[in-house]
């Protein structure tokens, strides 16, 4: 009974679709696997299990794959024959099941074998149907590969205008997919184009290209190619002794390769054929032995001996064989393990860009209003505001800076964590830094019924120079905890100096409530919690559970240390310590005056002219409020189109480029502007700051980038010393 339920359960098994179709691709990657390792007879086994399998199941999807796998085999091994009838069964399967994924595949291993035989004209035809299957799904890697095989058959038909084109295309598409194989292919047939047309110059840098992505990847075949091509490019120069050295080369790694290719045994392999040879060559000294056996008796003895070592041999060629079969069944599943890890690896690859994708578009949208929040709160403090609007206005500053800083967080919150925030020290006031925090979180506290004091020493010293932005981030994080947690109560900020070195000293400040306080086990790993992102932690706490994580690295980056001291419905004090540097207040007060106030002279401000191309129609206004403020004139459009013709017809001094617009993109617009103009100062106004998008604006040709919101004064200066600088190259 149990052994009919076992053999029950096993049928069932074996007959699952699910199983069997696993089996039939872990035997097509084995067969990918051999023919990596050139041994064709054990992939065509491997093709032979797989399509036993698919036919047992009639899953048509696995057989075109298949019979597409046993021509391209057939290809190598130079059985074109065979290889049409493998393809053409592949090709009336696929278009049975409209299976265009795979059909292009089977089109382009047609051009393949028709290349071989030199049917160049029909090898054209299938690799244009292949590209065609392959643009229809949008199969990019695949169309970058059949590009070339276009490209270097109309080098064969010496076509050389066409065999360009298609290389170009497949470098430029590799290029952008990382498809370093493809594209040093793409590269050294590319030279050999222009070495045919007499460019040698460009035939040699392509060659030297191709031949260096080679290297770096280890491509054998390729740079081999490289070397051949390398020596017909120095002949050429009638450089005969580097000519000599690459085709030697040449030589040296054809031979090489073609003693690879006919090594087609694996280890295991070789192992289980000496043996066998061995066992032949035994049982043949055997025969010859019972011949002489039957002379005399002694030749009975050696007999037996003889029959005794063969059966020791034969147990060990048995334990050998056994052993090969672990080693192999080993081997294939860690084959199948990988190949899981390939597609996890892929699926974690995917979802990193789509997460840069996604915070780059919602930092955009976002970064685009706070430009009109920040730029129009302090155009509104510069026009005379009434008394009672002044402190209102401070608090909406405040609010549209603090926001924006947060923004930053969320993106850098990795490289806060790995220490890769970059410190930007500047002389500040620190007593009235932390007023302006204290007034712009007063009425947050007010609506919990909480009186805040602050406690700053007469004799501590109130102008320092220090990372200002990053202290605020962290003052602003634990008072806002504070306020979080308490209710009818108070809450005390202290600073003072707990350490002094020359003019560097050491501040502690202090961030004290007695609010509802926190358990000693969350003490235990509060910042560590945060730190994971504790999705209990951040329901529980509300807000977005960076608070806590964002302080501690700060703090980390700034050379400090913070601490936690809290009781159950007492209260919490956190409190941090971090070295500042003295300086005098003078410093500080130089540091604020305008690059464009009514005492700048250096510089003609009315012959200025200032193109802003933006299609946001109230940053339109911000932007040209402030340039007016600074005495500068400026011109505006709303599209990349435009852009272009007005730097065309027109002389500008500096342009303040948006990237993302209708029509063209800022980007764009600016490649467009350097094939006639190099030397235009270019400024990138964007509010995109994902780091792995910056060298697109350096690949563009911009002068520097201005994110959005920009500070007043890093905007004036960035201004002045382009103007400053172009009159120094004018004089």
């Amino acid at each position: 009974m149990c052994i009919g339920l076992v053999c029950f359960t096993q049928n069932s098994i074996d007959e699952d679709p699910e199983i069997i179709q696993n089996r039939i691709d872990f035997h097509i990657l084995k067969s990918k696997k051999d023919i990596e390792n050139f041994d064709y007879p054990e992939a065509q086994k491997e093709l032979d299990k797989a399509l036993d399998l698919a036919i047992k199941v009639d899953n048509k999807e696995r057989l075109g794959i298949i019979y597409t796998a046993k021509g391209k085999l057939q290809l190598i091994v130079e059985e074109e024959d065979e290889a049409i009838k493998s393809l053409v069964k592949a090709v009336d399967v696929q278009r049975l099941i409209n299976d265009n994924h795979n059909i292009g595949s089977s089109y382009k291993t047609f051009g393949d074998i028709y290349f071989k035989k030199q049917d160049y004209s029909l090898a054209l035809d299938q690799y244009r149907a292949a590209k065609s299957k392959f643009e229809e799904e949008g199969l990019e890697e695949k169309l970058a590969e059949v590009l070339i095989c276009e490209g270097i058959t109309y080098i064969k038909l010496e076509d050389y205008n066409n065999a360009r084109i298609h290389l170009d295309q497949s470098i430029n598409l590799s290029k952008k997919l990382n498809l370093y194989l493809t594209q040093s292919n793409g590269l050294v047939n590319l030279s050999k184009v222009y070495l045919e047309l007499e460019n040698i110059e460009r035939a040699s840098t392509l060659a030297n290209e191709g031949l260096n992505i080679a290297k770096r990847h280890n491509y054998i075949d390729i740079l081999n190619d490289c070397y051949l091509v390398l020596s017909d490019i120095h002949h050429k120069f009638n450089d005969y002794k580097n000519s000599y050295y690459y085709l030697n080369l040449h030589l040296k790694l054809s031979d090489s390769l073609r003693a690879l290719k006919h090594e087609n045994l694996s280890p295991e392999k070789k192992v289980q054929f000496l043996m066998s040879e061995e066992l032949e060559k035994t049982k043949k000294q055997k025969a010859e032995l019972d011949e002489a056996n039957s002379k005399n008796d002694l030749g009975t003895l050696i007999s037996i001996l003889s029959v005794a070592l063969i059966t020791i041999l034969s147990l060990l060629t048995l334990s050998l064989y056994k052993n090969n079969n672990i080693r192999l069944k080993t081997n294939n599943m860690l084959h199948k393990k990988n190949s899981e890890l390939i597609i996890a690896k892929e699926k974690a690859e995917l979802a990193s860009k789509t997460k840069a994708n996604f915070l780059s578009t919602v930092t955009h949208e976002l970064r685009t209003p706070l430009y009109a929040v920040t730029g129009l709160s302090n155009m509104l403090l510069d026009e005379d505001p009434k008394p009672e609007q002044i402190q209102h206005l401070k608090s909406l500053k405040f609010s549209g800076d603090y926001l924006l800083t947060f923004i930053n967080d969320i993106l850098q919150l990795n490289k806060i964590e790995a220490n890769k925030v970059n410190i930007e020290p500047e002389p500040f006031n620190l007593k009235n830094k932390i007023n302006n925090i204290v007034m712009a979180l007063n009425n947050s506290a007010l609506d919990n019924n909480i009186k805040i004091h602050f406690d700053y020493p007469e004799t501590l010293p109130e102008s320092f120079i220090a990372d200002q932005l990053k202290i605020s981030q962290i003052l602003i994080n634990l008072i806002g905890n504070s306020i979080k947690f308490t209710k009818d109560g108070d809450i005390w900020i202290r600073v003072y100096k707990i350490n002094q070195e020359n003019n560097t000293y050491t501040l502690r400040f202090e961030v004290e409530d007695n609010g509802i306080g926190i358990s000693k086990e969350k003490q235990d790993n509060m910042f560590e919690s945060f730190s994971q992102g504790s999705i209990q932690i951040n329901r529980k706490y509300g807000g977005t559970g960076l608070g806590l994580s964002i302080v501690k690295g700060l703090i980390d980056i700034l050379k400090g240390k913070v601490y936690l001291k809290s009781e159950l419905g007492k209260g919490t004090t956190f409190y941090f310590e971090i070295p500042l540097e003295y300086t005098d207040q003078g410093k500080i007060d130089k540091n604020k005056n305008s690059y464009f106030s009514d005492e700048t002279n250096e510089i003609d401000l009315s012959k200025v002219k200032i193109l802003v191309v933006e299609d946001n129609k109230i940053n339109q206004m911000i932007t040209k409020k402030i340039l007016t403020k600074m005495n500068l004139n400026c011109d505006i459009v709303d599209n990349g189109e435009d852009a272009v013709d007005k730097i065309k017809t027109n002389s500008y001094d500096i342009v303040l480029m948006d990237i993302h617009m209708p029509g063209i993109s800022g980007i764009e617009a600016t490649k467009i502007v350097r094939t006639f103009d190099k030397e235009l100062t270019i400024f990138a106004l964007t509010a995109v700051t994902i780091e792995d998008k910056m060298h697109e604006f350096e690949e563009a040709g911009f002068t520097d980038i201005i994110p959005k919101p920009f500070k007043q004064e890093e905007f004036e200066k960035k201004l002045f010393n382009a103007l400053n600088s172009k009159k120094t190259k004018s004089a």
